[in-house]
């Protein structure tokens, strides 16, 4: 009872921060929201069920997770066992090929590859749909690395209809995601934790409002592959998310001086005639999302930062999936 999967990290484009009243447990977000899987930014997970195992035992990144991660871990585990009708416990080896907890959302990949590979290991049988939920149930930005390409998390008030599902498949456009690492530090503030914070916002209610047209204009662009409207939307999109974030009580700040000068630096690019747009999870890193015939410019002028520790370049990729090398 072994599997191992492999699942991309992603970034929204139209963002979720908030959960729905009462729904905070289920992680219902307050919103639908759209995203794009990334090819260079995954977590490989191997699990395996055994009654010879006396305890679960987890290893990420050669480390074991801190008390509220590894607890995290086990409740999705539990939720596994549950559905697998199994008691046997599990060992449990992941690696990132990125930092973890920087705003990278290392928990989508994370936990969507904790689902994929749990779920082969207990020999579960669900459809996409049902592994997307059961990942949301865990973290809920990782329901939207199950599905491939460019996705749809759909704003419902019940778990059976609040999954992930591909709007697009990864060749549907050739845009590109370059990540700018200027801190590997991990955020004081977890997204959980913040989003618990979003209706203590003035403009809360506000952005809410007007997200059903913000996910249908976004879907019209990505579609036609117009370029600028897109980044001007999901550019401004992050701004007003963070504005939430900010304007919370107690006030959320992610954001570093290196982060508001990258920023700023690509708003000038565009001014100088190479189109590139930022956005930002919750997190001090950021992602510049440019056409492909761009992406040894951006890359270039990123190299002139000094406050850019370490760039990686992402092409819209495949969903999570089982893979046959095993970690252990």
């Amino acid at each position: 009872m072994k599997a191992t999967a492999v699942a991309p990290s992603n970034i929204a484009f139209i963002k979720y921060w908030g959960k729905k009243k009462g729904k905070e447990a289920e992680r219902l977000p307050a919103n639908g929201s759209i995203s794009m899987n990334l090819s260079n930014l995954a977590t490989t997970t191997t699990v395996a069920f055994s009654k010879k195992y006396k305890k679960d035992s987890i290893l990420w990144n050669g480390k074991k997770p801190r008390e509220r991660s590894f607890q995290r871990v086990i409740r999705h585990l539990d939720r596994i066992r549950e559905l697998g009708k199994i008691s046997e416990r599990a060992r449990v080896v992941s690696i990132n090929n990125f930092p973890h907890g920087t705003g990278l959302s290392s928990s989508a990949s994370g936990f969507a590859a904790l689902t994929v590979a749990g779920s082969g290991a207990a020999n579960l049988q669900l459809s996409q749909k049902g592994m997307s939920i059961l990942a949301r149930r865990a973290s809920g930005s990782a329901c939207r690395s199950i599905p491939s390409g460019f996705t749809e998390w759909l704003d419902a008030d019940s778990s059976d209809e609040s999954y992930a599902v591909s709007i697009f498949p990864p060749d549907h456009w050739n845009i590109i995601d370059i990540v700018a690492i200027t801190k590997k530090d991990e955020k004081e503030i977890s997204s959980t934790e913040g989003m618990s914070r979003a209706e203590t916002s003035p403009f809360f209610e506000q952005r809410l409002k007007k997200m059903n047209k913000k996910i249908t204009d976004c879907k019209k662009y990505i579609k036609a592959k117009n370029f600028t409207s897109f980044g001007n939307l999901i550019e401004q999109e992050a701004i007003e998310m963070h504005t939430v974030a900010l304007t919370s009580n107690p006030p959320l700040i992610y954001w570093y001086p290196e982060t508001v000068l990258v920023m700023k630096a690509v708003q000038q690019w565009r001014k100088d005639g190479l189109e590139s747009y930022f956005t930002i999870n919750t997190g001090h890193n950021l992602h510049i999302i440019t056409e492909a015939k761009n992406q040894s410019n951006v890359i270039k002028e990123l190299q002139e930062i000094k406050a850019v520790r370490e760039i990686i370049a992402n092409k819209p990729a495949l969903g999570a999936r089982i893979i046959e090398k095993h970690l252990f």
